[in-house]
């Protein structure tokens, strides 16, 4: 199981900014029987387990040395400009509980109707929810498109092979995965022919608006807000 350290964070509120100069990140640990807590821990350490855990891989969470939690990340605040990490949450699980969540899908193989075709690999869905313990969770789901030979073929849900002991709770007709005919060169001619949209000015204003927002500090969460109320 992966694992990650954090420590317990004594600066809330506004300050947090500072730690936030120090490439920490914010953070608060709650859920199966604990006191919800206040932590801090590395940007890029986070960031690395991240890439591997997303949000449906359990994570062993050390806090200040002591005994690992298992814990979920379930939810990640991101700065709306820049996307930079502000805030996380750590969810920590039952184990002997079934747990639902949504599982991202990877896409492998080589589609035929792509290679030979020309076609346009078309991807409907992203994710898809899961329901199993949380140390049976996977990462990722695979979807193999080297079935994808014809214009004709598709991917359904009812397809993709799981482990037993993970049940898939999104509906099984849905199409994950198509190959589209290659656009005609009429259809190319016409695209090119529509003219270049303008930026609405309040798209506009609202950039410049957001590049303004990212030199403030991001406000505190609600979570870590109604976390202090009670205290």
């Amino acid at each position: 199981m992966l694992k990650l350290k954090a420590k317990i964070r004594k600066i809330t509120g506004k300050a947090v900014k500072q730690i936030r100069k120090e490439e920490l990140i914010p953070a608060i640990f709650y859920g199966f029987k604990v006191k919800n807590q206040n932590l801090e821990l590395k940007y890029r350490e986070f960031i690395n387990i991240y890439k591997q855990a997303g949000e449906s891989t359990l994570i062993e969470l050390i806090i200040d040395g002591k005994k690992p939690e298992p814990v979920l990340v379930h939810a990640v605040q991101t700065h709306p400009v820049s996307d930079k990490i502000l805030h996380i949450d750590f969810l920590k699980v039952n184990l002997k509980k079934l747990i639902k969540t949504n599982v991202s899908l990877e896409f492998i193989g080589e589609a035929l109707a792509v290679k030979d075709l020309g076609g346009i690999l078309v991807r409907s869905i992203t994710e898809l929810e899961v329901q199993a313990l949380p140390l049976d969770l996977p990462s990722q789901v695979r979807v193999d498109i080297s079935s994808l030979k014809t214009f004709d073929d598709s991917i359904k849900i009812s397809d993709l092979k799981v482990s037993k002991k993970i049940e898939i709770l999104t509906d099984k007709d849905i199409v994950v995965a198509t190959v589209s005919p290659p656009r005609t060169q009429e259809e190319l001619e016409k695209l090119e022919e529509k003219p270049e949209q303008e930026i609405p000015e309040q798209a506009k204003e609202e950039a410049e608006e957001g590049e303004e927002a990212e030199k403030e500090d991001a406000k505190e969460p609600e979570e870590e807000k109604k976390e202090q109320d009670k205290s």
